[in-house]
């Protein structure tokens, strides 16, 4: 394999959406029908789940890297802002939006989603899949942010639990 130009170098950490942050630990060139391939090997640092994702579909599947730290104020902004309408749709419709937005991979959006549920929290019971996704968009968002803090994941819970209680 030559030595490409990769928009990822062995030892990034990048995200794949739904998965939340891993490394990608090798870049791999394989022939599949007769053309030849670059892949990289991305472990998720969560469960240790291995995934290949073709260099060609990097920006289909959304993987992208962490975030800056210059970035972690807007998600903090995303968190605080109160100056938003929860939407009174049912539950089923909300959740395939919240899951939606997870799916993007973007923070913004996994942070709106466990900001919203947060406050639909304060209002009335979670139904069961609104209370998954919460804890799925909240274990995404502290994972990623513990990575590019360089700090506990309980720090980041820690912070995560005031803001909510102001």
């Amino acid at each position: 394999m030559g030595k490409g130009v990769y928009m990822f170098q062995i030892g990034d950490k990048a995200v794949f959406p739904g998965h939340g942050v891993g490394v990608i630990e090798a870049i791999e060139s394989k022939q599949i029908s007769g053309k030849e391939q670059i892949f990289y090997i991305l472990r998720i640092l969560d469960n240790a789940m291995t995934i290949m994702i073709p260099q060609d579909n990097v920006e289909a599947v959304r993987l992208r890297e962490v975030i800056r730290k210059i970035d972690i104020s807007k998600v903090i902004r995303i968190l605080k802002d109160r100056d938003v309408s929860i939407d009174n749709q049912t539950w089923n419709r909300r959740y395939r939006e919240y899951m939606e937005k997870i799916n993007t991979g973007s923070i913004y959006e996994i942070a709106e989603v466990l900001r919203d549920l947060h406050l639909l929290k304060a209002e009335k019971e979670l139904s069961f899949g609104e209370r998954k996704i919460m804890d799925m968009a909240k274990n995404l968002l502290v994972k990623e942010l513990a990575i590019v803090r360089d700090v506990k994941e309980a720090d980041i819970l820690k912070e995560i639990k005031t803001i909510f209680r102001s």
